[in-house]
């Protein structure tokens, strides 16, 4: 078992509802929506393909401790970059399971990270791969995994964006 991330999409006519209570605007159950199970079903096979459209979620798997870990702060004096707070967080683990962490995101700090996605270079990657301690030392495996990933987030953010400005035109 491992923890995984997702992230989901909501109009932002709704913003404040999800700002009160995040847990409204999410999936009862992500994982069926990544994986294509039948939402409820005790036994399903997987088709693989992410049941919501793309467009509306996110599932970075177990690469979600990557990314944070190259948006966080390099040293404990600093700042993080602003794409941080789409990654940022930890579970609660409780006995035998585990409380997820929560946050709902405004559309000025979608935005705030969306500009920040695109400026973390494949470079900027390869340096926090190097000299973070939260990666494997298998670095060719690690960077395309964490890039790939990281380009998904990219898009997913951008395309926030564009549903935002569709939204309010």
């Amino acid at each position: 078992m491992g923890i995984r991330y997702y992230a989901y999409a909501f109009d932002d006519n709704v913003t404040d509802q999800a700002l009160a209570d995040p847990l409204s605007v999410l999936s009862v159950d992500p994982l069926a929506d990544a994986w294509g199970f039948e939402h409820g079903a005790m036994i399903s096979t997987p088709t693989f393909e992410q049941a919501v459209p793309e467009r509306d979620m996110l599932y970075l798997d177990k690469v979600w401790r990557q990314v944070q870990c190259l948006t966080a702060p390099a040293e404990p004096d600093r700042i993080a970059r602003p794409a941080y707070r789409m990654f940022e967080g930890d579970v609660a683990m409780n006995g035998m399971g585990w409380e997820a962490w929560v946050r709902t995101l405004t559309p000025p700090e979608v935005l705030a990270v969306a500009r920040d996605l695109e400026d973390v270079s494949d470079e900027d990657v390869a340096l926090r791969l190097r000299e973070s301690h939260c990666f494997s030392r298998d670095f060719e495996g690690e960077f395309d995994y964490v890039v790939s990933y990281l380009r998904q987030a990219r898009t997913f953010a951008v395309n926030l964006l564009l549903r935002d400005a569709a939204w309010s035109t």
